[in-house]
């Protein structure tokens, strides 16, 4: 393993430091908002939160709570991923929080990604970290950290931990949490497949999260999290709060996918591709429900900006800023914001969010290598 991984206490074994990514958690000032502030602005971040009132009592008597997500290393970055965990991370440590991302290369390997090839999965934990440096994520209190690295160094922790969680639970229920790694309950699961979601309940833990901020496809593992402390008579359990999904580009698609190049932003798309994917995009007039350029709009470009601003002729409306979700679908139910003028919108907010991370991977030649690298590989499931 390369030189740049150091365990998430300062070791040489687990926590990803790529040059200039600083971990910062010690050293990170004191979050001088309220507790309600923090409230706020946690609760913000997420669609859903189990249990609301247990998010309150922790940032009342907890100054820096840890979240956790974990993400497959298994291709290029779309823009949920890049620019929506930024902004959702940015809040988080906003409130205090210290945000772990679990490099979940072993996870990518039992799920067969990248062929299951483990140097390849490494690579792109690379390029991944490389996008979210440049993307204007703010790493004072973020820490990366490779799961196979932390595992191997604290293994008398982690698997008697796994063990317990698949012993206590019936194979129907493990089933059931496939969804975590883009399957289904049908599909022909492999024995690593049965193995994962029994390792992911045993990540929070693990790593002493209190607070799983993962997408809502991520639900039923961390459902299985909190049966799990009840089966074990432990009070604190971890809070979920899990942010809403970005659907593809495409009519009917839930979920945007790596292996369809138009049903997603990338976050290193030229300005061209943006263009060019986002004319293409579903977008009905009238219809905000399962119109992903509304949600694109809602989910990317308002909270980046802190508004969505529409420029026209004043023969067409004229030039507007939405600063609520309800404002933006109110106009485009009622045919006052036109859809052109919705893609158009698009097209120039994310194509700013984006240039930042053009510009780097341009011109830093290691970043450079690496997005030539990941281009190359193919992207398996």
């Amino acid at each position: 393993m390369p030189s740049e991984y150091k365990t998430a206490s300062g070791g040489d074994a687990g926590a990803w430091r790529p040059d200039g990514l600083g971990l910062g958690t010690h050293s990170a000032a004191p979050c001088a908002l309220s507790a309600e502030e923090r409230y706020d602005l946690c609760r913000s971040v997420g669609a859903e939160c189990i249990q609301e009132d247990e998010l309150r009592n922790l940032l009342k008597h907890k100054p820096n709570p840890v979240c956790y997500d974990g993400f497959e290393p298994s291709g290029r970055m779309h823009i949920a991923q890049g620019v929506g965990k930024a902004i959702n991370v940015n809040k988080l440590t906003a409130a205090g929080c210290t945000f772990k991302f679990w490099v979940a290369d072993w996870f990518a390997q039992l799920n067969n990604k990248m062929g299951g090839d483990l140097k390849k999965i490494q690579t792109v934990g690379r390029y991944m970290v490389e996008v979210w440096k440049s993307v204007g994520m703010n790493l004072d209190r973020v820490e990366f950290i490779s799961s196979s690295e932390e595992i191997n160094s604290r293994a008398d922790e982690y698997w008697p931990l796994v063990m317990d969680i698949a012993r206590r639970n019936s194979l129907a229920r493990v089933v059931r949490c496939s969804q975590i790694m883009g399957r289904n309950e049908t599909d022909d699961l492999s024995a690593s497949q049965i193995f994962y979601p029994c390792m992911q309940c045993a990540d929070i833990f693990f790593l002493k999260a209190d607070i799983c901020q993962l997408g809502m496809d991520q639900r039923k593992v961390n459902m299985l999290a909190r049966e799990y402390c009840t089966e074990i008579k432990r009070k604190l359990k971890p809070i979920i709060l899990s942010h809403a999904m970005l659907p593809g580009l495409l009519e009917g698609q839930e979920k945007m996918s790596k292996s369809d190049p138009n049903s997603a932003i990338f976050m290193e798309d030229t300005e061209q591709e943006v263009k060019t994917k986002l004319k293409k995009a579903f977008c009905p007039p009238a219809i905000v429900e399962g119109n992903p350029c509304i949600a694109y709009a809602h989910q990317i470009v308002m909270p980046w900006f802190k508004g969505f601003s529409v420029e026209r002729p004043e023969q067409n409306g004229g030039n507007t800023t939405y600063t609520t979700r309800e404002e933006l679908e109110a106009d485009y139910l009622s045919g006052a914001l036109h859809p052109g003028d919705l893609k158009a919108a698009l097209v120039k907010g994310i194509n700013i969010i984006l240039q930042p991370v053009r510009d780097h991977f341009k011109n830093d030649p290691d970043a450079k290598k690496l997005l030539d690298t990941v281009k190359k590989y193919k992207v398996t499931r």
